[in-house]
């Protein structure tokens, strides 16, 4: 098995941390979204709306979790960091896996997540689709 240094665990710790704060202004921006339709119900009540709240409820889930993973993505990298300062490779090369396979997971997710955001979008245009053909 190849031996890790120190610096390949740390070489994940930029791009998670874009990661994570793209995650959380698609967080914000969602967040203002829905409050917005919130509003809107209340004065019109209609089935667009419903259905755009109904995928954005699924997209917040889905970016807790791309949250939760990119964090834990950054835990396991850095406890990798721990175990290789106390030589111990093999837990080392572990959890830098682990640490992969959590930061893949997250970019996984957050293509279903950009997914539903189409959607979402093509529903608002349902009522003006006629105009745009």
């Amino acid at each position: 098995m190849n031996e890790l240094s120190l610096t390949t665990p740390a070489l994940l710790f930029p791009s998670i941390s874009l990661l994570l704060l793209a995650y959380t202004n698609r967080y914000v921006a969602l967040s203002t979204r829905i409050r917005a339709l919130h509003t809107l119900y209340k004065t019109e009540q209609s089935v667009n709306i419903i259905d755009q709240i109904k995928i954005l409820k699924v997209r917040i889930l889905l970016i807790r979790n791309m949250q939760l993973l990119g964090i834990a993505s950054v835990f396991f990298a850095a406890f990798s960091m721990f175990l290789i300062y106390y030589e111990l490779s093999d837990f080392a090369h572990i959890f830098f896996g682990l640490s992969l396979v959590m930061m893949l997971s997250s970019l996984a997710i957050c293509g279903t997540e950009i997914y539903l955001s189409n959607k979402a979008l093509f529903i608002q245009l349902k009522d003006i689709e006629h105009l745009v053909k």
